[in-house]
């Protein structure tokens, strides 16, 4: 083709929109997925599906978003999306090629041609704890989303915590058990969760410190609990972390980059929900508890939460997007619970509902994050 024809027909962007991966929250990231599929701008970007299977092999998928739901209560997976494909994708190692290539046990390696933007939709640690952001940095492939830093403080509710306590966020009490401590005096550890129990009150939350959609969460009344609890967690991750109870109302606050910075998207509230304890995995994808957007809050409250909001989104360094979860305490303050850098996107997520609400509607915000990704370096920034 000459250079001419070349620039009277540019090519479109390519974006490989990267889910699945290794952590408990895989199905999640393939509904996510197909969310996103269907919501790309064909016209405008040429688009490749690359699955993460839960052992870890990235595969070639087909684009059928349709397969990507959850129906009734069965999970979708990227081994079902793969189920005849022994290959596996290899992104660029170094910076001066963008070139996808796709290898085949005793088959010669094929060129699948060159990607301009990733748009990582994995949740959970091995996707959006900054690991596979490191990984795009150091093949100089731009992507969707924070960077290294705030992608692992976002997934670590520990240090999450300390760096909003740092910058004057308001948290509630919390404790950590991390592995060797748990490992080395069982029996240390539940009496000094005993101690925070007592000094805070029980229930307390016992949560893997680095996983989302709310899995191995466990709501303990009482010591007797405890333990049974604190293993639950460990499946998920070594590292726990123990949260007293804040009664309120839960509010949610998305955030969005635009060419000016960082705003916020009018909240939303999450009621209770009747036929579970807390806003659990079942209650948000598989019951399909309803959020309320907009959250009815006063003009006042909708204030001081979306500049919580993006003090947040600030505070972390984060980059693209972030969904900031909060209380309402009982005495009117709002308290930080943790930040989301890659929240869910499927057709239920409070994400993009809020952002409907507030103008900005599924596909453009897709649209709006690829662009603000291809605008952007890799590297120090």
């Amino acid at each position: 083709m000459s250079s001419q024809s070349s620039s009277q027909n540019p090519r479109r962007p390519r974006v490989a929109v990267v889910f699945g991966g290794r952590s408990s929250e895989h199905a999640i990231s393939v509904v996510t997925a197909g969310a996103v599929l269907r919501a790309i701008d064909r016209t405008a970007y040429d688009v490749l599906p690359i699955g993460i299977t839960a052992d870890g092999r990235w595969a070639l998928t087909a684009d059928e978003p349709d397969r990507m739901a959850i129906s009734g209560r069965e999970l979708p997976s990227v081994e079902q999306l793969a189920e005849s494909d022994t290959g596996s994708v290899l992104l660029p190692v170094e910076p001066a090629s963008r070139e996808v290539v796709y290898t085949e046990p005793g088959s010669v390696p094929k060129a699948l041609g060159e990607v301009d933007v990733v748009f990582p939709v994995l949740h959970g640690p091995y996707g959006e704890d900054g690991t596979l952001q490191g990984l795009l940095e150091l093949a100089g492939v731009p992507y969707v989303g924070s960077g290294v830093l705030a992608s692992a403080v976002g997934m670590d509710k520990e240090y999450m915590k300390r760096v909003f306590t740092s910058f004057g966020l308001p948290v509630g009490p919390y404790t950590v058990i991390r592995p060797r401590e748990w490992e080395r005096d069982e029996a240390a550890v539940r009496g000094r969760v005993a101690d925070f129990a007592d000094e805070h009150g029980w229930p307390v939350f016992v949560k893997p410190a680095r996983a989302g959609s709310s899995m191995g969460i466990t709501k303990v009344g009482d010591l007797s609990a405890l333990d049974e609890a604190i293993t639950e967690a460990r499946r998920h991750d070594p590292k726990v972390i123990v949260e007293s109870l804040l009664r309120g109302r839960e509010i949610e606050c998305g955030v969005l980059e635009f060419e000016d910075g960082p705003r916020a998207s009018l909240p939303a509230e999450i009621p209770p929900a009747a036929a579970h304890d807390f806003y659990d995995f079942e209650a948000k994808y598989i019951d399909s508890a309803e959020g309320v957007v907009p959250a009815p809050l006063t003009g006042e409250q909708t204030g001081r939460v979306q500049a919580l909001a993006v003090r947040a989104f600030e505070a972390a360094s984060c980059e693209g997007l972030v969904r900031a979860d909060f209380f309402l305490t009982e005495d009117g303050e709002f308290v930080i619970n943790e930040i989301n850098t890659m929240p869910g996107f499927t057709p239920i997520s409070m994400y993009p509902r809020m952002w409907e609400a507030s103008g900005v509607g599924y596909p453009e915000l897709v649209d709006r994050l690829i662009r603000a990704a291809l605008s952007r370096s890799t590297g120090l920034r």
